[in-house]
């Protein structure tokens, strides 16, 4: 793409995005699996026991009443860096891709990353079973570059290509994408298709453009009109958000959005993305709002935690301190070769690929 003008302040946003990520997902971390086992109305139930509701800090615990589902780690005053997950692990792996392909990244060039860099226990779902496709079927030397040698598209023949995985793998795409909605979308397609199909895929571009647009200096909501842009109109990802914004002057929103999508498994593109939007559109000048409220609705929460803390970040309005001393700059993850990284150099990376893609010609559309 040619260059667009940045905001001034772009350089802030980016580092904002990584931050906001990191400790969106260390807040929702801490109750994912009880969250997904137990469901909301438990996890309110013990929110409310231990005084964290509304939830505007990291979520205590209480020996004598944490469920053992509950991530001690995670919890307010338990961690001094962030604990590895899955959601950071492909933030940085879209970033490692980026820096090696630029435009020229393929769904082919995913998979032989995720081979090289991703240990299998850390992929869930979708990814799991799109790996799983890869090492059955893929030959021996694919990793290394040799041909595939069966039809890529088998791997996203799995029952969970509309859940949430694709959804946060696409964060990045859109960070370094500022006012390129086109490319965030193109980017996160080419990550998205490897494992997932049809609304598994919009969600992954819905959070992709939302990032181009607010990294390059627009509203939430210019953000979310936009990203319905690229997506069917007829699809259940334009349908939930359209209820999310019909309801983001409603605290109650979020149960209504679990309520109308109570058939969809806990870890669904959709219903995680109305949670998403509808508190983004709730809460844009607050960040611990915007988290803490996702959070509290339960579903995928420590997806849903990076995802919000990232775009709200995003805005280039301050995170406030609580959330960032604890973990002290200090990011775990678990991918080949790599366990902890600093929000610094994360950032730096991030903008050399920002100015890199500016720089290198984009295919042409066809």
């Amino acid at each position: 793409m040619a260059s667009a003008a940045l905001p001034n302040d772009y350089d802030m946003r980016i580092r904002g995005a990584w931050q906001g990520r990191v400790a969106g997902c260390m807040l929702g971390k801490a109750v994912e699996r009880f969250s997904m086992q137990a469901g909301q109305p438990a996890l309110a139930t013990y929110l409310q026991d231990v005084d964290a509701l509304p939830l505007r800090d990291y979520i205590p615990f209480e020996p004598a009443k944490a469920p053992e589902l509950i991530l001690r780690d995670c919890c307010r005053n338990q961690f001094d860096t962030s604990s590895p997950d899955d959601d950071i692990n492909y933030s940085v792996l879209a970033l490692m891709l980026l820096e090696t392909f630029g435009h020229d990244l393929t769904t082919e060039a995913v998979a032989r990353a995720w081979l090289k860099h991703l240990p299998l226990a850390s992929t869930y779902t979708a990814e799991r079973a799109a790996y799983k496709t890869l090492l059955a079927n893929g030959r021996e030397w694919f990793p290394e570059g040799s041909d595939l040698g069966f039809d890529i598209n088998e791997c996203s023949d799995n029952p969970y290509n509309t859940w949430i995985g694709a959804q946060i793998r696409a964060d990045l795409y859109g960070w370094v994408s500022p006012n390129a909605p086109a490319q965030a979308a193109r980017l996160a397609t080419v990550d998205a298709q490897l494992s997932h199909r049809g609304e598994g895929i919009f969600g992954a571009v819905v959070i992709a453009v939302m990032g181009a647009v607010i990294a390059g200096g627009g509203a939430i909501t210019d953000a979310i009109t936009t990203a319905l842009e690229f997506i069917p109109e007829d699809s259940d990802c334009a349908e939930v958000i359209a209820l999310a914004t019909s309801l983001s002057s409603s605290a109650a929103g979020g149960e209504t959005i679990r309520a109308q999508y109570q058939a969809l498994n806990v870890v669904h593109t959709v219903n995680n993305l109305g949670l998403v939007v509808w508190s983004l559109s709730r809460n844009p000048d607050d960040f611990s709002a915007a988290i803490g409220d996702v959070v509290a609705e339960g579903l995928d929460t420590d997806c849903n935690g990076a995802t919000v803390g990232a775009l709200w970040a995003l805005q280039g309005k301050p995170i406030p301190e609580h959330w960032l001393t604890p973990w002290q700059g200090v990011v775990g993850v678990s991918l080949a070769g790599q366990a902890r990284l600093s929000i610094e150099g994360l950032a730096e990376r991030t903008l050399a690929v920002t100015r890199a893609l500016g720089a290198q010609a984009a295919p042409k559309m066809s």
